[in-house]
Order: structure tokens, then C-alpha cells, then sequence
């Protein structure tokens, strides 16, 4: 007898799509810009860190989701497929990822949202009226408010119970018809943590300015305000998480403005440059670091609470701004830039005395008995250096290649100190 063998049915293979793929985020102030082809849509953002698992929606055919986002942080999604599979990944619970995204300021259905309009409309100016102002200015014409939130949810993954966490809302005030329009321009989210012995530091972990007020000065206000908070209440320092590109230069423009008008690292900055341009560095077997004294260090930390590394950085850009004229000193100044990178791929400054290892007798494992010492005059001894091999070609030109990203980078903050808009 033949037997009828029984199928085994397999799940199809899903790849998924990417958040960032089928989700579109737009922002509207009023129901007339509900739906209108004059809204921008809010780019770039990147939403895939915000998925399960792989970072990827599963089990949709033909998925678009449009996202509506108010300023009274409500929001809705107006979700559309083809069709849905169950395939070898299972499909994704929309919802879930979205309130996962967005928190629990996401709507159930679009006439809810739309209600928000009338029933959330003085959601900003009861914040404005309840929060503690920290700084106050005009920005493109209108009065700015930067500010402590009272009570403000933020979507990204942060425990807004804690405490340490201090969220910081720019308010836009504009006139508008009977009453003033209050908007929210941007935001910047700081924690505060425990510095021995009785300190706290300061770290600015998110920023954003909304994508209709970017370009206009918005998040050089907001840096700033973090700044002078840290000074007000004297942290020890401010320090930022895993800053963008983008972002760095700002901060590093706004900090070489106020670090260039800081008067007691202005003696330090004088007798570099006079060293510098005394002769043909360029040519020399050593050269010497250039960096701040620690003196210098320790008072714009504390005065400034600019952190070390963040300011040897701008160090290196002051002295630049101080050569006049740049080009007869450039070979030099590239030189030291040079010996800063090399210094930093190395992990250790090439200018200390060098290590050397010298064998110690001893009747325990005597091939593996060592002290390792560093010479005060930096001679050799016996060979026995322990050095890091760079005649390489590779290595020669990697090196280069970063010196040469560097002196990029120095120059465009340079061109761009007194004129940061962002």
C-alpha cells in the first residue's frame, strides 16, 4: 500500500521593509493643513531604531503610513496596505510600533485628531504660562522662550520618570489676530549626573529644532541656553552624547566665539603662536605640542564648562584664528596638526620620554620577567624600545588623509564663527 505523505506547508521569507521606507511624518498647526500638498513632509528621520527586532516591519504588502503630527504632541497615522502575510517572521503589531515611536500621544482614528485643534489649542500657552522661562530673546522677529516643560512626553526611549532627565522647550510668541500664537520651535533633553565628590556634569543627550524653523538660529539659542544653565548652577562640566556631525560644528562654532572672547586663556593663546611662528617647524625632528596648559584647562571647564576633550579641539582652531596671515604659517601649523593625530592614533603622546623594557633576573619564569620604564631622556636602550612600527606606507597615508580632514574641518569652522545660523 502507498502511502499519501502529508505536506508540510513553510512560511514564506519576508525581508521587510524599513520605518524610514513606508512612514512619512508631516506637521501641521491647523485642520487646513491637514492633508495640503504645500506641507513639507518632515526629512530626514530615522525611525528604524524604533522597530523590534531588526528594525523592520513584517507582513505587509504595498504598507504606507502617513503620519500627522501636531504641535500639541498628538499625533495620528492613516495606515494603508495591499495586503498582509503571515510569513516566516509573523506580521508586525503597527500599533505597537507606532505608540513605540510616538508614546501615547497617538490617536486611535482621524476625527479624534481632528478635534485636537479645537480641544488642544491652548496647549502651548498653558505650558508657557506653567513652565519656568531660563532665557528669553527675539529670533527672525519674534519673542523666544526657552524653557523648563512642567510635564512633557517624549517619544524617544528615556525614562522621563527619572528625575536627572531636564527637558528644555523653545517657545515661539508671534501676534496673531486677537491673541498671540504660541508654537513649539525645538526642544533639547539634558541629564544630570553624579561627579564625585559633590559635583553634578551635565550631558545634553537629544536636540531638535522643528524642520520649518531650522535655519533661522533656533538651535544656536537652544545650545546656548544649555550653556548658561550649566554655568548657573556651576556643574562641573557639559558634556554631549554621541554628537551628529552636524551638530558638532555648531557646537564647536559657539564655543570658539565664547572661548575667543574669554580673556584668561588669551596669554596661553598668545605664546603659542609666538612659538609657532619663530621658524620652520616643518623641518624639525620634534615638535612641540601646542596644547593648553593645564591652567588654562581647568578655568574654561570651570568657568565656561567646556570639557577637556571638546576643548582641545577648539584649541587647535584658536591658534589658527590667531596666525596672521594663515598662509605664511600653513606648513608649520600642519605640522603640529599632524603631531596632534598622530599623537591621538597612537593613544600616547609621541613627545613623552620613551618606554623601554628592561630584563630582570628572577628564579620564577625568568623569560617572562620584565619592567617596563620610560627613559627621562628619551634615548634608547639596548634596543629593547617598544615603539609602533610607522614607515608603512598605508599607515603614512592614512595619517595624511585624517590631517587633511582636519585642516577641512578647522577651516570651515573658522569661516563660520561669526556667522552661525542654523
Amino acid at each position: 500500500m502507498v502511502q499519501k505523505r502529508r505536506r508540510v506547508g513553510l512560511s514564506p521569507a519576508d525581508t521587510g521593509v524599513e520605518a524610514n521606507e513606508c512612514i512619512k511624518i508631516y506637521l501641521v498647526y491647523s485642520k487646513e493643513e491637514v492633508g495640503s500638498p504645500e506641507v513639507p513632509c518632515v526629512n530626514p528621520v530615522d525611525l528604524n531604531d524604533f522597530c523590534y527586532g531588526d528594525g523592520k516591519i513584517h507582513g505587509y504588502q504595498g504598507l504606507k503610513v502617513v503620519l500627522l503630527f501636531y504641535t500639541s504632541l498628538h499625533s495620528y497615522a492613516d495606515v494603508t496596505y495591499k495586503s498582509t502575510t503571515n510569513g516566516d517572521k509573523g506580521i508586525t503589531d503597527l500599533k505597537s510600533a507606532l505608540q513605540n515611536i510616538f508614546a501615547e500621544t497617538i490617536v486611535d482614528n482621524k476625527d479624534e485628531f481632528m478635534k485636537t485643534f479645537s480641544t488642544e489649542k491652548d496647549f502651548i500657552r498653558n505650558m508657557v504660562s506653567n513652565g519656568e522661562v531660563v532665557h528669553s530673546g527675539v529670533i527672525d522677529r519674534s519673542s523666544i522662550d526657552a524653557q523648563v516643560a512642567p510635564e512633557f512626553l517624549c517619544s524617544n526611549p528615556i525614562d522621563v520618570t527619572d528625575p536627572d532627565w531636564h527637558l528644555y522647550l523653545l517657545i515661539q510668541k508671534k501676534e496673531h489676530k486677537e491673541e498671540p500664537l504660541y508654537q513649539i520651535v525645538g526642544f533639547t533633553a539634558v541629564y544630570k549626573f553624579y561627579r564625585y565628590p559633590d559635583r553634578l556634569r551635565m550631558r545634553l543627550s537629544q536636540i531638535l529644532v522643528l524642520p520649518s524653523f531650522q535655519g533661522k538660529g533656533f538651535g544656536s539659542y537652544l545650545v546656548e541656553v544649555v550653556n548658561k544653565v550649566a554655568t548657573a548652577e556651576n556643574v562641573y562640566d557639559l558634556t554631549v552624547e554621541e554628537p551628529s556631525e552636524k551638530f558638532q560644528h555648531i557646537r564647536t562654532c559657539i564655543d570658539i566665539n565664547r572661548l575667543r572672547a574669554f580673556d584668561p586663556i588669551k596669554p596661553a593663546i598668545d605664546s603659542a603662536v609666538e612659538t609657532l611662528t619663530k621658524g620652520k617647524l616643518s623641518k624639525k625632528a620634534q615638535i612641540p605640542r601646542f596644547t593648553p596648559p593645564l591652567n588654562a584647562i581647568d578655568k574654561v571647564r570651570e568657568t565656561l564648562k567646556i570639557n577637556k576633550k571638546h576643548f582641545l579641539k577648539c584649541w587647535e582652531i584658536l591658534i589658527y584664528l590667531a596666525l596672521d596671515p594663515i598662509d605664511k604659517y600653513l606648513d608649520d601649523y600642519t605640522s603640529v596638526i599632524t603631531n596632534h593625530v598622530r599623537a591621538g592614533i597612537l593613544g600616547k603622546d609621541i613627545e613623552a620620554p620613551k618606554k623601554q623594557v628592561v630584563d630582570v633576573p628572577t628564579s620564577y619564569a625568568a623569560e617572562a620577567s620584565f619592567v617596563v620604564f620610560k627613559s627621562l631622556s628619551g634615548e634608547a636602550n639596548n634596543g629593547n624600545d617598544v615603539q609602533v612600527d610607522e614607515n608603512k606606507p598605508d599607515q603614512e597615508e592614512q595619517l595624511k588623509q585624517l590631517v587633511e580632514e582636519r585642516i577641512r574641518e578647522i577651516k570651515l569652522v573658522a569661516g563660520k564663527v561669526s556667522k552661525l545660523r542654523i
